[in-house]
């Protein structure tokens, strides 16, 4: 068995070894060197684990460490590197690939001839074109290139013997233009190379001969329009004439710290970016604040051992911990619509004004609060009463004796002992609702707008809906760079408060041991 464990083993390795190689070149021709630094430390890894003796602990430790790299410190990387660049619509290309695009391009020089053809066609409906060129030579066209056909080729039929070709072999029968109209937009985006020329349909007659437009120059690092010989050089991820003229597509660049500039200096990204600051913080501290006076109060109400059914009520009261979150979102935007809701149908019949919930400031936040609390208090609820379930009975009974009012014993014994074990979770609410999407998006979408801002900000926007919006509902097109630097800004925000969760977390410790 050791034996067969070690063939096994072995050719494990062979088969990886031999498939990470087939990679690797594939990986070098293509200029992927980050991937392939990725699969080479990798596949060493890998080999090391497999066939060392003293790497035998790699072997359990090297999954979890290559699932972390790949869905943790890759992501962080690449968000890192995102924010330093100008990603987003008209730079998602590397530059590379926009000059591939910009040398692909073709036009047609004013002196450029044209060639008279004659077009076939099959019963599945496919076309072939024959063209005579000055010279007398035959061209007929396969796929997308056309081939020399050398006179009395069985492929061109004469039926009538006038020297002109009637039909092609393979059933291939003469078509007017008229019968073209039908495959014009698909043949006018085609190009036919022949030689070194490239042909594309001009008429229903015609083709004509075209040329490569620009010319990438890399020893001068500029694009050369060969049609007007105006010089493009790269600038801010564009390709740009003397006049700031700029071809498109761009390409990514690198921007620095621009990103992170715009969202201090420039008025119509910084005012709704501090705007969504500010409500971030005021949303996460009201949701906490909120669910917890309410699951508290709960708590402290069924702790009471003289109501009778507080089981009963307890269940009742967790339901809506029960519901998925994004069902209840859903639910609660319909109820809080403005013209059909059930909450304003209600508010209505005894004589109280239509609330514009979704469509004011002000309403829809107080709207998301309402929605966050109905989702929020029984986790509150839960956490509280076990709490209090575990203070001693003793501590209430000798304040009883010493005459401690009811607000005395729930200010100097019920909030102190509660706040050892709660305390923690708080901030990790915090935390929770500072990222809090899926209230924020599916209730409001982060509505309504802010009037004049530059990007997709709205008054009920947090920072992760605002990130996401950026990201992916600008008006004016996509924008990754400035998106991951607000992701960046999260990241050490949610950073710093699960640094004061743990310094928390070690005081309570300190205090609950003193008790």
């Amino acid at each position: 068995m050791g034996r067969l464990g070690s063939l096994l083993r072995y050719g494990f390795v062979a088969v990886l070894d031999a498939l990470a190689l087939w990679a690797a070149i594939w990986l070098a021709a293509s200029g992927g060197y980050l991937l392939l630094s990725f699969l080479l430390l990798g596949t060493g890894g890998l080999n090391v684990a497999l066939l060392s003796p003293r790497a035998y602990p790699l072997r359990y430790l090297l999954p979890g460490l290559f699932f972390m790299t790949m869905m943790v410190v890759y992501p962080i990387g690449y968000t890192v590197y995102v924010a330093f660049t100008d990603y987003g619509t008209g730079h998602v290309l590397t530059k590379g690939q926009a000059i591939d695009q910009l040398e692909s391009r073709l036009y047609e020089p004013a002196s450029a001839p044209r060639y008279p053809f004659r077009a076939f066609q099959n019963e599945a409906g496919e076309l072939r074109f024959l063209i005579t060129l000055p010279d007398g030579d035959t061209i007929l066209s396969e796929g997308d290139r056309f081939e020399a056909v050398p006179p009395g080729d069985p492929t061109l039929v004469d039926t009538d013997g006038d020297g002109t070709v009637d039909e092609l072999a393979g059933g291939y029968q003469a078509v007017t233009g008229l019968s073209l109209m039908r495959h014009l937009g698909d043949l006018q985006k085609r190009t036919f190379s022949y030689g070194e020329s490239e042909l594309r349909l001009a008429s229903l007659t015609a083709f004509a001969e075209l040329q490569h437009r620009y010319r990438y120059e890399p020893e001068a690092d500029r694009l050369v329009d060969l049609q007007t010989d105006t010089v493009y050089r790269p600038v801010g991820g564009y390709f740009t004439n003397d006049q700031g003229e700029r071809l498109s597509p761009g390409y990514r660049s690198v921007v620095g710290l621009r990103n992170f500039q715009q969202l201090v200096t420039n008025p119509r990204i910084s005012r709704p970016f501090m705007r969504v600051f500010v409500w971030t913080f005021v949303w996460a501290l009201a949701s906490v604040a909120s669910t917890f006076i309410m699951g508290l109060g709960l708590a402290l109400v069924l702790n009471d051992p003289r109501i009778r059914m507080r089981k009963l009520y307890r269940s009742l009261l967790i339901l809506p911990y029960a519901f998925p979150a994004f069902i209840s979102a859903l639910v609660w935007r319909g109820l809080l619509n403005t013209e059909v809701g059930l909450i304003n149908r209600v508010l209505e019949s005894v004589g109280i004004a239509a609330v514009p919930w979704l469509t004011d400031p002000f309403w829809a936040k107080v709207g998301v609060v309402l929605v966050n609390l109905w989702l929020g208090f029984p986790y509150m609820m839960l956490i509280t009463t076990g709490a209090l379930q575990s203070i001693p009975g003793e501590l209430y009974e000798a304040a009883y004796c010493d005459g401690a009012t009811g607000w005395q014993r729930l200010r100097h014994i019920t909030l102190p002992m509660l706040m050892i074990s709660v305390a923690p979770l708080l901030i990790s609410s915090f935390a929770f609702n500072f990222n809090n999407f899926n209230v924020i998006y599916l209730v409001t979408q982060g509505r309504p707008p802010i009037p004049g801002a530059g990007t997709p900000a709205g008054a009920t926007d947090i920072l992760i809906s605002y990130t996401y919006r950026l990201a992916f509902e600008g008006g004016s097109g996509t924008n990754y760079g400035l998106a991951s630097a607000v992701a960046m800004m999260i990241f050490v925000l949610i950073g710093l408060i699960s640094y004061v969760n743990f310094r928390f977390t070690g005081v309570f410790e300190k205090v609950g041991e003193n008790v």
